[in-house]
């Protein structure tokens, strides 16, 4: 029934689909379902097919707010998906063929309910924007038999660290409540350009999505960008960065350097990357905010140490358990190549060298 014909393009499921409700989809709006269970059908056409009555639930008319219940029956028509949805799709299908997009990261941490992994730098979260198989997509096919994995929040692509992935809807949801009541406590390590004041530790600018041009001129079709923006302003959101000095070179060392533990107290994209620059000390091998005359510098070959990345690695990871209500703490050692880094620029800074998850 679930069979995917590889007709280019687009492609399509070609076949009715009989799908029944388990504990991870209860609960669940009806639009909301298909469109995870329907990846690259476009949103009109799920509304669609549930207007024209295509999609039944227990052989009956349902409307897109529909709750669905544990055992429901879904009839779903044939659809046609994106040529790329539908290589994803027949990938999770077919693990074996696929290993070489496979991989289970390093565990921090694993229970029934959700896992603590550390991501490796230059790995997206998930698929898209030019990048078909991210974490997410390799942790399933690493895991055939997992029948729910989702992201609980994300990571920058140039960013490693602590990465969490819930195991079921249920965890996902308690987890996801906890980051928008800010209970959660997210730690980062972030080495900067310039001696950071010891007295600077809130920064509070609003901050503006927006998108640059793109190859042709277009405005606004190309990469995401974020700037700080006046308090006043209609657009900004509030974002509120804490900042403490771990270490930091001499006033008389050639290029100063300060090792800062950054805490997130909101979520906003590129909000630690975009805060620290617009102090004036970006971090060091951002590629998108930092200064780069000094990234490129620092990453030639004939360095002492070369710096590839940026040097930002979410280092520790706070939350309650999402069933024993558990205070727990993840924390995931710095990687070889920024350890490396550091000790060649402060030699005496004190380093978490250990990965642990432990009760708090």
């Amino acid at each position: 029934m679930n069979h995917i014909i590889g007709v280019k393009p687009p492609q399509a499921l070609a076949q009715v689909q009989s799908v029944t409700v388990d504990e991870n989809a209860a609960g669940q709006r009806l639009d909301n379902f298909l469109m995870r269970h329907l990846k690259g059908v476009p949103k009109t056409h799920v509304y669609r097919i549930i207007r024209s009555g295509e999609v039944r639930v227990n052989k009956g008319r349902a409307q897109a707010d529909t709750r669905l219940n544990l055992g429901d029956i879904l009839r779903l028509p044939p659809v046609r998906v994106s040529e790329r949805a539908a290589e994803k799709t027949s990938a999770m299908a077919h693990p074996v063929s696929s290993m070489a997009n496979a991989k289970d990261f390093p565990l921090l941490f694993e229970d029934d309910c959700f896992l603590a992994i550390n991501k490796p730098a230059g790995v997206a979260v998930h698929g898209g924007s030019g990048v078909s198989f991210g974490v997410i997509e390799q942790l399933r096919m690493a895991r055939p038999q997992a029948t729910f994995l989702e992201l609980v929040h994300r990571l920058d692509r140039e960013t490693s660290g602590v990465l969490l992935v819930a195991k079921k809807r249920s965890a996902l949801k308690n987890l996801q409540d906890q980051f928008r009541e800010r209970e959660t406590g997210k730690t980062y390590l972030a080495l900067v350009l310039g001696a950071w004041p010891a007295n600077k530790r809130v920064l509070d600018k609003p901050l503006h999505k927006y998108l640059l041009p793109d190859k042709i001129g277009t405005v606004g079709a190309g990469e995401r960008r974020v700037k700080v923006v006046a308090k006043d302003d209609p657009d900004g959101m509030p974002s509120l960065t804490l900042v403490k000095v771990r270490a930091s070179t001499q006033p008389a060392a050639t290029r100063t350097y300060s090792l800062l533990e950054v805490t997130l107290k909101t979520g906003r994209t590129h909000q630690i990357r975009v805060h620290l620059a617009s102090e004036g000390m970006p971090i060091a091998g951002d590629d998108k905010y930092g200064d780069f005359d000094c990234n490129r510098i620092l990453s030639r070959a004939d360095a002492p140490v070369a710096l590839k990345r940026m040097f930002l690695h979410a280092w520790q990871f706070q939350c309650r358990h999402p069933v024993s209500g558990k205070r727990l703490e993840f924390q995931s050692p710095l990687p070889e190549e920024l350890a490396r880094f550091l000790h060649s620029v402060l030699p005496d800074a004190p380093l978490p060298n250990t990965a642990h998850a432990n009760p708090i």
